[in-house]
């Protein structure tokens, strides 16, 4: 255990998608959504990145219809499809910026926690290809091996804080001494909340306020498989940094449509 914590969001942060759609695909193969399902759930995702569902009630409502959608599913095969499909769909877009931050922050003997409103079933795991056991991230309820329909704690927004609040003081943190990182405005709560803030890919509100507050803003831009990760490190140094059915392929492409204008505007 580390005298202070490094907090990473995950989806955009440390891996470059998102991990909720990343599953899309199995899921649907597996009978668990259906493909009105995956259009509605890549449309509620892409409004929250381009900045529409990061007001209380419209985490609410992600909230709400997440729960809903998950109700009655087998815990048990939600895990599996994870396992089975982790290495091909999340694997090869993780950042190698964020893995070499991530390891220098434990090299610096801080504890490094995935804090993010995905599921624990999906976030666990995830942490655990970068080495990482510490997770705050969205738990359903669950009840005789199912989820209930029910949210136990949902990681989004200010309930972020909580989580990261409820674990300092369980190790004795000093959020003062602690760094977060983060891409999405919704998370200005626990950026605001540590003494070490930074903004990764940040989206236009994030960037505004990280430029106005003179935190560091970076650019992760290269995801790499990790066996090629562990060949090449330090391939991408961190100082040069400044699932998939057909309705989340046209979310995920509607996306990155956004980004390369909002890019182009920048520039």
């Amino acid at each position: 255990m580390g005298l202070s914590a490094a907090f990473f969001d995950l989806d955009k942060t440390v891996i470059a998608k998102s991990s909720a759609l990343a599953f899309g695909r199995p899921f649907y193969r597996d009978g668990l959504i259906s493909r009105r399902d995956v259009v509605k759930t890549a449309y509620a995702q892409l409004m929250f990145r381009l900045g529409g569902g990061t007001d209380e009630q419209s985490m609410a409502r992600t909230r709400d219809y997440m729960a809903a959608l998950c109700k009655g599913w087998r815990v048990e095969q939600v895990q599996q499809i994870v396992a089975e499909t982790l290495g091909t769909l999340i694997n090869p877009y993780v950042y190698a910026e964020a893995a070499a931050l991530i390891a220098e922050h434990q090299a610096a003997g801080r504890d490094v926690v995935l804090v993010s409103a995905s599921g624990d079933e999906m976030v666990r795991p995830i942490g655990a290809l970068l080495g990482i056991t510490d997770v705050i991230a969205t738990r359903m309820a669950i009840v005789d091996g199912r989820y209930s329909g029910a949210v136990e704690f949902y990681s989004a927004g200010p309930a972020k804080v909580t989580g990261v609040q409820r674990l300092a003081d369980e190790r004795g943190y000093d959020l003062s001494e602690c760094y977060a990182y983060s891409d999405s405005s919704s998370d200005l709560p626990l950026l605001e909340a540590v003494g070490h803030p930074s903004a990764v890919n940040p989206d236009r509100a994030l960037r505004r306020v990280a430029a106005l507050r003179s935190w560091p803003i970076l650019e992760f831009r290269h995801p790499v498989p990790l066996g090629r990760r562990l060949r090449d490190r330090p391939a991408v140094p961190v100082a040069a940094a400044l699932g998939v059915g057909v309705g989340v392929a046209i979310g995920v492409a509607l996306y990155g449509r956004h980004r390369r204008t909002r890019a182009a505007a920048v520039a």
